[in-house]
């Protein structure tokens, strides 16, 4: 996620075990707020709920973390950020215990809140965390260790959660990552160092941003195209048990190639982005939105489906890096206010996503999840053309002399 950074005393040198200690917490935020996506239907069977209420619990935890990735800076913003970055961590074990042990459906969903804003005040401070705490030519450097935890987390979570569930059984699965949790936090203890409080971005300004047209369409086509993946992606599993007709360990390799296209994706897109953003901005959603309509039609063929998942890996994960690129180029002075709201638009949409492909796939049919994905998928895509041709205006206008524009 993309927050600016802000002026600081230079270190001698970059504490890389605290960095690395963040990465691995951006990992099991991650790990932990999609691996429900992978256990939906053992998590329906045992607390006597359907696959679309058990999609609730990433429903609850995105919309905490919509909450405290808007809010979290505000109410903690005296509090030194190294006890902040601890408390976070102490959320996410918490929760992990909460869902493990959950004797019902409303303690689980209490868990998920927890982990919710965890996610969301984390992500919203990561990339200025990892600023501060490396030297200035180390920046770049420190922000990609964080961008590893986060990209590895989406490779593996669902394939490995899918994995173990079949193995030791969902709610294991999730006390499994408790004791690393409390690893992680007395790492932390030992490698973070105080970080005094500084002024952070204002919801006023985050709304401010939205008055410029080209930047509020930007936003626009960002949360579209992920309520349009996420009413895909987060039911996947029941759809690959009932239609494909995977199960088990199938499952799990299935997921696996979803997340090995991803990362692939991840690892392509600098040198595609290197040649442009403006295609990307508009291609990928457009060819995503046309996987979701082939597997509509191919669903119940198993080599099929499967390429289509290795594919859907391929060109969903590498769209957030593009939208970043440019709002790194359109609003390179307001970059936290910008990287806040865009957190909270994507957990709106993770939300979003959940609920409603929810809703038709236990009313209406899981082909109707995938039907309206495609559809929100070709809205994103012109939704970014319109942003393309008012970025491209604004850069005309406010050109300044003597500076061509590319």
């Amino acid at each position: 996620m993309s927050i600016a950074t802000t002026t600081k005393i230079e270190p001698t040198a970059t504490p890389w075990m605290a960095v690395t200690s963040l990465s691995v917490l951006a990992f099991l935020l991650v790990g932990l707020e999609f691996m429900p996506a992978s256990l939906l239907t053992p998590i329906a069977a045992d607390l006597s709920i359907t696959e679309g209420q058990a999609g609730l619990s990433i429903v609850v935890s995105g919309a905490l973390a919509v909450m405290a990735s808007l809010l979290g800076n505000t109410l903690l913003g005296h509090i030194d950020r190294r006890k902040t970055v601890l408390m976070y961590t102490a959320a996410l074990t918490t929760s992990s215990l909460a869902v493990a042990i959950a004797p019902n459906f409303t303690v689980f969903l209490a868990g998920r809140a927890l982990a919710g804003i965890a996610i969301g005040g984390f992500w919203s401070l990561s990339t200025s965390l990892a600023a501060r705490l490396a030297r200035k030519e180390d920046v770049t450097k420190a922000i990609a260790l964080l961008q590893i935890g986060n990209a590895s987390a989406l490779v593996i979570a669902a394939p490995l959660g899918s994995f173990l569930e079949a193995l030791i059984g969902w709610r294991t699965t999730f006390l499994v990552t408790v004791p690393i949790g409390v690893a992680l936090l007395v790492w932390q203890l030992a490698v973070l160092p105080k970080m005094p409080p500084k002024a952070s971005a204002s919801i006023g300004a985050m709304v401010g941003l939205l008055n410029r047209k080209d930047f509020a369409t930007g936003m626009a086509a960002i949360a579209v195209a992920f309520i349009g993946q996420n009413t895909l992606s987060i039911y996947l599993r029941p759809f690959l048990e009932s239609v494909t007709g995977f199960h088990d360990v199938a499952v799990s390799f299935a997921l696996l190639g979803l997340g090995l296209g991803g990362l692939a994706g991840l690892t392509l897109i600098g040198r595609v982005l290197r040649r442009g953003t403006n295609p990307v901005l508009i291609g990928l959603p457009v060819i995503t939105a046309i996987i979701a309509l082939t597997l509509i039609a191919s669903g119940d063929v198993k080599p099929i489906t499967a390429s289509l998942l290795v594919l859907w890996g391929l060109f969903t994960s590498p769209l957030i890096v593009a939208w970043n690129a440019w709002m790194a180029r359109t609003i390179p002075d307001n970059l936290e206010a910008g990287g806040g709201l865009q957190v909270a638009l994507m957990q709106c949409a993770l939300a979003g996503g959940a609920f409603v492909g929810g809703v038709l796939f236990d009313h209406v049919g899981w082909w109707s999840g995938f039907l309206l994905s495609s559809l929100l998928l070709i809205g994103s895509a012109l939704l970014a053309a319109a942003t393309v041709r008012s970025t491209a205006n604004s850069s005309l206008k406010y050109q300044p002399e003597g500076v061509s524009h590319v």
